[in-house]
């Protein structure tokens, strides 16, 4: 095994990537360096202190390079379509596939993959409808609007991967320190990213389970989630239910406190996901496979905590996430500053889970109906079985080496209320505050 200077080849270098079995034995090992080290004055210094071959050696006693070039020449061939771009919101969210360029995944399956930052979610929807990017980075319910045609013209889409779990909370201004009780609430302003978002669900659900009517006892106004902390700070809101690493930049720049997280609401949850065009994935099946794949191994790569600061470091700079290093580390390892004088140690605060469970689905469109989005008979288990492809990812988790669950749905609960998939009418009749 060889290790060159990996800033000589960058992550789309054609004469590595997806390419000959010599060329796999140095972009293997050069993934890992990156990701051992991202910056490149100390691998450069790394080299020329001990040599390319101490290095190799080191490397390959932590980390299985031999099976991880295997599985590179393994991946998939005869891509119709390498050159791709993959649209995405600033948040950590969306951690394994910004992730997955700087740190080598997308070359590794043969991809050279430009991840574009765009400014909201609305945007991110026009530019993926009309195909301006080949994939993106969507909140979880956005591909079941999309599919259904619910705020724009009817698309089929679909989500091989979720991207996080957990990764909300809810954000209050500072003046409202001594006002935690949700039922107390009547008449505060909240931002939420959009409209068909787990944020939307979630803080509706927190709100009407204290007796407090989403639609007619507060104000939800929709923005661009790195905008959320100006308008707090502009007293335009009175808080947030947002993404990380939002949440943490309130508490940084002074203006606002963590009240609760998202996992305290429900522990588990989906937040983002990857999605495709159903077109996309029929028009290039080899290319939806590698990318797939890419982000899958991205996905479980996020999920370990011993990499999270090196994952902080990879995407907080500026044509990523724009933050603080240390914001963007204390959202991903748990370890956090809480706004209010504590120090908090949460390790599940932010998770990463590529199986896309059909019962979200379900779970998703059952909040869809009860606050009047979508009307009439709904197909709940049918529409969720077309976006979320448990089945398929399944497969690549078993290719990767991984364990995916046995079956495509599983009961939860959501502060406490158990949800059947099974019986999805039932429990949205259950709830006193609703639309439906």
């Amino acid at each position: 095994m060889s290790v060159f200077d990996p800033d000589r080849h960058g992550a789309g270098c054609g004469c590595c990537a997806g390419g000959s079995p010599a060329g796999m034995a140095e972009a293997v090992p050069n993934a890992v360096l990156r990701a051992v080290f991202p910056t490149a004055p100390r691998r450069r210094a790394l080299l020329r202190a001990v040599g390319g071959a101490t290095v190799a050696a080191a490397l390959a006693e932590f980390f299985p390079i031999a099976a991880a070039t295997a599985l590179a020449e393994d991946a998939p061939k005869n891509i119709e379509k390498p050159d791709l771009k993959i649209g995405f919101i600033p948040i950590t969210c969306a951690s394994p596939i910004i992730m997955a360029q700087p740190m080598g995944f997308y070359s590794r399956y043969g991809l050279n993959v430009s991840v574009v930052k765009t400014a909201g979610w609305a945007i991110v929807r026009d530019k993926a409808m009309n195909r301006e990017y080949d994939a993106s980075h969507m909140l979880s319910p956005m591909p079941i609007a999309l599919s259904l045609g619910l705020g724009s013209v009817q698309q089929a889409w679909q989500i091989p991967a979720i991207e996080n779990i957990n990764g909300q909370a809810i954000v209050l201004a500072l003046k409202h320190k001594d006002r935690r009780e949700p039922k107390d609430w009547k008449g505060m302003r909240f931002g939420i990213p959009f409209d068909y978002s787990m944020h939307n669900y979630l803080l509706r659900y927190y709100l009407a389970e204290a007796g407090i009517d989403p639609d007619a006892d507060v104000q939800l106004r929709v923005m661009p989630p790195p905008d959320m902390v100006a308008n707090l700070r502009a007293d335009n809101i009175d808080g947030f239910l947002g993404p990380d690493p939002i949440n943490q930049r309130a508490v940084h720049d002074g203006i606002g406190f963590i009240h609760l997280l998202s996992r305290q609401i429900w522990d588990g949850h989906p937040c983002c996901a990857f999605a495709t065009s159903r077109a996309f994935a029929a028009e290039n099946p080899n290319t939806f496979l590698a990318l797939t794949k890419a982000i899958v191994d991205a996905t479980f790569y996020a999920n370990k905590a011993e990499n999270r600061r090196d994952i902080a470091a990879a995407i907080a700079p500026a044509n990523y996430l724009n933050q603080p290093p240390v914001v963007v580390e204390q959202a991903l390892t748990g370890t956090y500053a809480d706004g209010l004088g504590n120090v908090i140690r949460q390790p599940d605060r932010a998770g990463f889970d590529p199986f896309p469970w059909q019962s979200f689905g379900v779970w998703i469109l059952t909040q869809m109906k009860r606050w009047g989005q979508v009307k009439g008979d709904l197909d709940y288990a049918g529409i969720s079985r077309q976006v979320m492809l448990a089945t398929d990812t399944g497969r690549i988790m078993r290719e990767l080496g991984q364990t995916p669950p046995e079956a495509p749905t599983k009961s939860f609960s959501v502060m406490g209320k158990v949800f059947d998939p099974a019986a999805p009418e039932a429990y949205l009749q259950s709830f006193a505050i609703r639309r439906a």
